[in-house]
């Protein structure tokens, strides 16, 4: 393959084609904002072979070859790694790399990677014309943030508009998106497309990609500004050009999977305790107080608003942190780093959204949050949000209050059908006498109780909870301390029928 030889000889020593070079870089803005206003193309590639029939062995047997995608210099602290296309990356991702010489276009080859011998009898020999369709499908940055002597990989950007990062203490979960559009909707979901990305250089050990977004109804531009370490912070910047109104966009979008834990743990025959990336929302709102609603695997889709004014920040968090809490040594589920959203300036008025899709399968992401501004963005407007996402072990600040919700667990009544048994724990010290304000807007609550629990350090709150003839009914739980001041987090949980159709 003496093409294919060629091309990693010379990206090898940096010798790009003039026409990808660039001193300048473009404004992916003011590219956006002109995207807007034209027809929207579609980056979705006709691949040829071997790439239009991958599995996910063959896909992961696909390498970047050092000298080609492989460790393309960022500065002194700081690597990067192209992913080829292929399996469910079917979008162009054009990538553009800063050198001594400015920015360069890194035209896509085969030839930029290797491929094993136990799924591929050779490397690809393509035409030129089908090279000239294909394109990257994302990239990956490493650092030496956990060793000095070793550069280890902490944020990936693939799929869609789809990143994610992982900490000193923790491995990859959960993911962030730059945008939403339709996520729980009747709808098919709309999923903007990174289109462009662009690597640049820097000094220290902060990392620096900007991406162009498009999708049929808006086009953007976003910036990641990632420094590893315990937590992984993600500096994000987006802009957003609506092609038509959108009053069912998402902010800030989170993805984690659910599939059981010791809430409605019966949802899923399986030998591990729990099952999950994520098993909290938690919110911090405009009003002072620290919501936490325990996410779950319903047997429908479910879709949960939070009012809220000038939010201070919501998250996805993985709250067990032992491997006795999953059992599990390949997943790691207990390394698994919870997401926190900290909005920069004020995000008026608006909620935060919790979409929980009902799943059978560990492999399918069916946990989202984020935030939905109160007003939809109007068609030919051009509105800029950012924040930041801090990940790790526990990048979530705590509340002002003495008492923070620990774990929540529910159970039949085996002596009471039809009724369910929960139980919340409370981290924290007790100073004066605790009373529960408890509410269920529909069913029956019974039997609530506070006692301390030892061998933990724990406050728990046990009840029992008949939903009788209701369909949904929203938990809701505080203590209280003298005068109803307020002690804890507020609890949240929406009970619906179970997938047998019991409670």
């Amino acid at each position: 393959m003496k093409r294919r030889s060629f091309l990693t000889a010379a990206l090898a020593s940096a010798a790009l084609p003039a026409a990808a070079q660039q001193t300048r870089p473009i404004d992916f803005r003011e590219t956006a904002r002109a995207l807007a206003r034209v027809p929207h193309r579609d980056p979705a590639m006709d691949l040829p072979r071997p790439f239009d029939a991958l599995t996910y062995d063959s896909y992961r047997a696909i390498r970047p070859a050092p000298g080609g995608a492989a460790d393309l210099t960022l500065g002194p602290a700081l690597r990067a790694d192209l992913f080829p296309p292929g399996f469910y990356f079917q979008d162009a991702v054009r990538v553009e790399v800063e050198t001594d010489d400015g920015f360069r276009e890194l035209p896509f080859s085969p030839a930029l990677f290797s491929y094993s011998d136990r799924y591929f009898d050779a490397a690809p020999d393509l035409a030129d014309s089908e090279i000239a369709q294909m394109g990257f499908s994302g990239a990956r940055l490493r650092s030496a943030f956990r060793s000095a002597d070793r550069f280890d990989e902490f944020m990936a950007v693939q799929g869609a508009s789809y990143f994610r990062a992982a900490s000193v203490a923790t491995v990859y979960g959960l993911s962030a998106r730059a945008l939403a559009l339709g996520t729980g909707a009747q709808t098919p979901e709309e999923f903007p497309v990174f289109t462009r990305l662009r690597l640049s250089r820097q000094r220290g050990a902060a990392a620096r990609i900007d991406a162009l977004i498009e999708s049929p109804s808006l086009t953007g531009a976003a910036t990641l500004r990632t420094t590893p370490g315990e937590p992984t912070v993600t500096e994000v910047d987006v802009t957003i050009f609506p092609r038509k109104t959108l009053a069912n966009i998402g902010i800030a979008p989170l993805t984690s999977m659910y599939l059981k834990g010791p809430l409605r743990a019966a949802v899923a025959d399986d030998f591990r305790p729990a099952v999950h990336d994520s098993d909290v929302l938690k919110i911090l709102n405009g009003a002072g107080e620290t919501l936490v609603r325990p996410v779950t695997n319903p047997a429908n889709l479910q879709s949960s608003a939070f009012q809220d004014m000038a939010p201070r920040g919501f998250g996805l968090l993985q709250t067990p942190r032992s491997f006795a809490d999953f059992e599990d040594p390949e997943a790691v589920y207990h390394r698994r780093p919870s997401a926190w959203v900290e909005p920069k300036g004020d995000w008026g008025k608006g909620r935060v959204i919790l979409v929980e899709i009902p799943t059978d399968t560990e492999f399918m992401d069916n946990i989202v949050a984020f935030w939905r501004p109160e007003l939809p963005l109007d068609a030919g407007g051009e509105y800029s949000f950012a924040y930041r996402v801090l990940w790790g072990r526990a990048p979530a600040p705590t509340g002002p209050f003495e008492l923070q919700v620990a774990q929540t667990r529910s159970g039949k009544v085996h002596d009471q059908p039809g009724q369910l048994q929960y139980i919340v724990d409370f981290t924290g010290a007790v100073t004066e006498p605790v009373t529960l304000d408890l509410t269920a807007s529909a069913g029956t609550v019974t039997g609530a109780t506070a006692y301390p629990i030892a061998a933990r350090g724990h406050l728990r709150v046990g009840f029992r909870f008949a939903p009788e003839n209701a369909d949904v009914a929203e938990l809701r739980l505080v203590l209280r301390g003298r005068g109803g001041r307020a002690l804890s987090d507020v609890w949240l949980h929406r009970w619906t029928p179970a997938r047998d159709g019991g409670p």
